[in-house]
């Protein structure tokens, strides 16, 4: 992660959309991931793009989260079996939902402190 675009702490998602997020009262072009240690820039565009390697950065983190929310673009598509298979191996539940809702939801569960992670593809 060293040397990528981030903010180094977990905050709500306040707005979504124009192919990308705002959040801390910043804005940022493209994909994020929502992660304990900050909310950091993500090279995957499209839920084709999602693969165990691009889920390194939350694969690492499987004792620290228990849920990864995945905003798989504007309409739910699932990510393939080995990353879900990944993800399982690593103790992080899957749950695959449109960018939307999972950024709702995040904020939802972020602010009632539980240990959640998103991985969120960017939405026009």
């Amino acid at each position: 992660m060293a040397g990528r675009a981030h903010l180094p702490q977990q905050v709500p998602i306040e707005a979504y959309g124009n192919g990308g997020f705002r959040f801390g009262g910043m804005s940022h072009k493209g994909s994020i991931l929502c992660l304990p240690t900050g909310i950091w820039a993500w090279s995957v565009a499209s839920i084709t793009q999602v693969n165990p390697a691009t889920l390194d950065d939350v694969l690492a983190l499987g004792g620290e989260i228990s849920l990864l929310l995945l905003g798989a673009g504007p309409h739910l598509l699932r990510p393939s079996a080995d990353v879900r298979a990944a993800l399982e191996q690593a103790g992080i539940w899957l749950e695959a939902m449109d960018t939307g809702a999972a950024a709702r939801t995040y904020n939802v569960l972020l602010a009632e402190g539980r240990p959640v992670a998103a991985a969120l593809i960017a939405v026009e």
